[in-house]
């Protein structure tokens, strides 16, 4: 199988391998952390994959050994509103291109999946955890309001009760305790996941492909309802005074 990593820079890595496409995410540093524009770039991946034609499921990894830790926070230092509310727009298209990309797409988790790099996760169709990973929402004790998207796709798979405990809380689950509440299929040890994820992708190119398409389809049509609610929010990305003293904590 041939691999060709893209050209949308250093932060974000396609390799095709025919017929899987495998995303990384982040270059290791910054618990692979993503910038605004980084986002966009992931949306443009996503939707470029989709329309080519000959991808039939894609695999999402982060860089050496850690999922995604969110958004890349440095760039929100001194930022006035309109920069904070375009960052968080970036990454809510990319988690929308993820939901409506016709082929499935998986995470691999490795380390820690929190904050956005939870949701991107979360938009995913299949999600794999190692034993040691832990995956949440820890955003409330940054200033952060949690949208109806952040929301609704906690929601959908773990139940109202556990997401309010992790939004309230912002607690990590362990991989077990995820596979338990539903954010995750399965959890395995380290150096097993990769072999399982593989086999499930294999699993899924093996299937006509117009048969797995109008079965992500039929699935989305079941979560149409909440997630066309979600589009309408008027509430903003943070609570400004709270965010920008949590930021001059965070980075004095």
């Amino acid at each position: 199988m041939s691999a060709e990593p893209s050209s949308a820079g250093e932060l974000l890595t396609v390799r095709l391998h025919t017929p899987i496409a495998e995303i990384t995410i982040g270059n290791g540093t910054k618990r692979n952390a993503l910038p605004g524009a980084e986002w966009t770039r992931l949306q443009h991946s996503i939707q470029e994959l989709a329309e080519g034609g000959t991808t039939r499921a894609i695999v999402l990894r982060g860089h050496s050994g850690t999922f995604c830790a969110g958004s890349d926070m440095t760039e929100w230092v001194g930022a006035g509103a309109e920069t904070v509310e375009d960052s968080f727009a970036r990454m809510e298209a990319a988690f929308r291109a993820i939901e409506k990309c016709p082929i499935p797409v998986v995470a691999e988790i490795h380390g820690v999946a929190a904050g956005a790099g939870c949701q991107l996760a979360l938009a995913c169709d299949l999600r794999f955890m190692a034993d040691s990973a832990r995956i949440g929402m820890p955003i409330a004790r940054l200033g952060i309001q949690t949208s109806p998207a952040f929301a609704a796709r906690m929601v959908a798979l773990a139940g109202p009760s556990l997401t309010r405990q992790l939004l309230y809380t912002g607690r990590l689950l362990d991989a077990s305790a995820a596979v338990h509440a539903g954010l995750a299929e399965h959890h395995l040890p380290e150096a097993e996941l990769g072999e399982h994820t593989a086999r499930v992708l294999t699993a899924i190119t093996e299937q006509p492909p117009a048969a797995v398409r109008a079965a992500k389809r039929a699935v989305a049509a079941t979560l149409a309802p909440t997630r066309e609610a979600t589009r309408h929010n008027d509430q903003t990305a943070v609570a400004l005074t709270d965010f920008r003293n949590t930021m001059a904590t965070l980075f004095p």
